[in-house]
């Protein structure tokens, strides 16, 4: 199953990680990178622990949250 708007970017598979949002091919949640950049790590470091996610995976979840969370305040206003 994949997120609305982000299937590229992020897999949801009950036979995966229990239905875990993660990145695609890799057994990896998307939640881990947002608990790095949350204690202040970079991207880059995440990257170095768990180099089977790319980079490009990494900025476009990033871009798909960002892009969700604008358009939710500006429908708001």
């Amino acid at each position: 199953m994949a997120i609305n708007g982000g299937d590229q970017f992020i897999e949801v598979d009950l036979e995966k990680m229990g239905g875990v949002p993660v990145f695609p091919g890799t057994r990896i949640p998307v939640k881990t990178m947002f608990d790095y950049l949350d204690t202040g790590d970079s991207v880059q470091r995440f990257l170095e622990h768990f180099p089977t996610v790319e980079r490009s995976q990494t900025i476009a979840v990033l871009e798909l949250f960002r892009t969700r969370l604008l358009a939710t305040y500006e429908t708001a206003v």
